[in-house]
């Protein structure tokens, strides 16, 4: 493959290809339980192989379907065990595998963008990619000064795939509701397609991760890679080493996965007071734990722009729904239009809805488990339960919704590293609002 596929109908065709294929795998299985096979059997031979396909046709398509599987892979951690089990090794391929372009292809991208005698700005430069992701992949260089450096190079043709992906995937979320029941699928993929569609500049994320350079700058806690050139399509940064999250989460320590889930959250929580902007794409690929402890973070193309840090009514509201002030919670979310104008809504079901979600912050540290989010989605994703109806009848403001998905995806990764985090102090530093009354 030398490009991404371009063409909307070529495109199509392999994301119709899931709910076909899903569709021959059960009919497929009711056939093997006619000959005797049992159906739990039967069941975990389908769901693998469901998971297998949905791996390779969103990474070797790339472009938006690749990215939408990243994020997914957050969520896996809402699915039931006996579900989730079989995508979630495929899901967590897709944070940082891809098949890669050719040698050509990416020395005919660097041209464009970087000039003819662009090998020149390079005193060592691998073709080999040390990483290939949705939209680009990264090569390992040697900047002609001598520093050691990461080459994103953009796919051809991923602008045009990427809106090719983002309006069929839309077409497909009652297909991907069934494979992650429990999360609002189709606000995500609205929410998912704006924000990527900011990421084809490269530009843009360079000026985005020049600015949380400038904030993290010697920090204690966190590093940021620092932008040496950008174009378009190419961008050139600080090559950084640590162990990704990813490979934590499957084989950490408990120290490691503690240490891990602390300083991500921290670096959620601080940063839009420290650089005005929040990170917003939050899969295990974007963070890495370095050997001197500090949280390495990569990608910024997407971003939601904070310039007052994180808004101050999420601060209330969580302190109100800790303190079980119902009245004065349903009231502040009234004020707020996340309670639509003639919905009714009591006290008390709100609360009820809402408090088990700040339950990490009822003591000084509190355990991130998969079980723990499980009970969550399972909560609110019933619909015969008071909760999910309750959920239901509350608004969610446009300006909060990236807010809200990158929470529940870092909650996400956090249940995944099955993290101690001193939740509650993090939040009563970095969090506005929540130390007012």
């Amino acid at each position: 493959m030398t490009e991404i596929p371009r063409k909307a109908v070529q495109r199509t065709a392999k994301l119709a290809s899931l709910p076909l294929g899903v569709a021959g795998r059960v009919v497929g299985g009711w056939g093997k339980r006619l000959t005797g096979r049992s159906s739990e059997e039967v069941n975990a031979e389908v769901t693998a192989k469901t998971a297998e396909q949905v791996f390779a046709v969103l990474g070797q398509l790339k472009g938006g379907a690749m990215k939408f599987g990243q994020a997914l892979s957050v969520f896996e951690a809402a699915v039931p065990d006996e579900l989730a089990a079989p995508y979630r090794e495929a899901l967590t391929k897709l944070q940082h595998a891809a098949p890669p372009m050719p040698a050509r292809t990416t020395h005919r991208v660097l041209a464009e963008q970087l000039g003819s005698s662009w090998t020149k700005r390079f005193a060592e430069f691998d073709d080999e990619p040390a990483a290939s992701a949705s939209i680009g992949q990264v090569h390992r260089a040697v900047w002609h000064d001598g520093r050691e450096v990461a080459v994103k190079v953009q796919y051809p043709g991923a602008d045009e795939a990427l809106r090719a992906d983002l309006k069929q995937l839309l077409r497909f979320s009652r297909l991907i509701q069934a494979i992650m029941p429990g999360t609002e699928v189709r606000p995500l993929l609205e929410e998912l397609r704006d924000r990527y569609l900011e990421e084809l500049d490269y530009r843009d994320e360079a000026n985005n991760q020049r600015a949380f350079a400038k904030a993290f700058a010697n920090d204690e806690h966190v590093v940021v890679p620092k932008v040496v050139a950008s174009s378009p399509k190419v961008m050139v940064t600080d090559w950084i080493t640590g162990t990704p999250l990813s490979a934590i989460i499957r084989e950490g320590g408990v120290e490691e996965r503690d240490l891990a889930g602390k300083l991500l959250s921290e670096f959620h929580f601080s940063a839009p007071s420290r650089s005005g902007l929040l990170h917003a794409d939050p899969h295990p690929g974007n963070f890495m734990l370095g050997e001197d402890g500090r949280l390495r973070v990569i990608d910024f193309g997407a971003v939601a722009r904070l310039p007052d840090g994180l808004p101050k009514t999420l601060g209330r509201m969580t302190r109100l729904a800790l303190e079980g002030r119902s009245n004065d919670l349903l009231d502040l979310l009234r004020s707020e239009n996340f309670i639509r104008e003639g919905t009714v809504l009591h006290a008390e079901d709100v609360l009820g809805y809402l408090a088990p979600f700040v339950e990490p912050l009822r003591a000084e540290s509190f355990h991130f488990t998969r079980r723990w989010l499980q009970k969550q989605a399972e909560r609110v994703g019933d619909l015969r339960s008071p909760d999910s109806q309750t959920g239901r009848s509350l608004n969610l403001p446009p300006q909060y919704l990236l807010i809200h998905r990158v929470t529940l995806g870092a909650t996400g990764i956090l249940c995944q590293l099955d993290a101690h985090v001193p939740a509650r102090a993090i939040v009563t530093r970095w969090q506005p609002g929540f130390e007012e009354d």
